[in-house]
């Protein structure tokens, strides 16, 4: 084989490899798989009502997960609410009620929530309770 087809072969080569490394970059960053996230944080006599920090969430599920919940009364039963947060009122779904986070410092209550769509979302604790104070020892949501 001449020296000239070989050089010809290889440039053609080289060319296919950068045009092939540059769809799969581009078929890569197109079809990347989604991330979840999550966030982590304790409560502290918090009213009823109390809204949490609010979190974009782009489709999924939601699990919010209390550990070692307490109140000021005899209550041993947490109500969570997922909300999002929209213009107008907000849409509410199924309330979770925690009662095993209630039995120990180091016991645990999980919620899940099914892919509401896109949006900002945060968790209401004991809507239209009254006069409880609620301690969350930690809590963790993913989505």
């Amino acid at each position: 084989m001449s020296s000239a087809r070989l050089t010809t072969l290889r440039e053609s080569g080289r060319r296919m490899g950068v045009v092939g490394l540059g769809a799969a970059a581009v078929l890569g960053l197109v079809t990347a798989p989604a991330h979840a996230a999550s966030w982590s944080s304790s409560l502290t006599g918090v009213s009823p009502g109390f809204e949490s920090r609010r979190w974009y969430d782009s489709g999924g599920t939601t699990t919010i997960k209390f550990t070692g919940c307490s109140t000021d009364g005899s209550v041993s039963v947490t109500n969570v609410t997922l909300r999002k947060d929209t213009v107008g009122p907000d849409p509410s779904y199924v309330r979770a009620s925690f009662t095993q986070c209630h039995a120990s410092s180091t016991s645990t209550s999980t919620g899940s929530w099914s892919d509401h769509g896109s949006g900002d979302y945060y968790f209401a604790v004991n809507e239209g309770a009254t006069g409880i104070r609620l301690t969350v020892k930690s809590l963790t949501v993913s989505y």
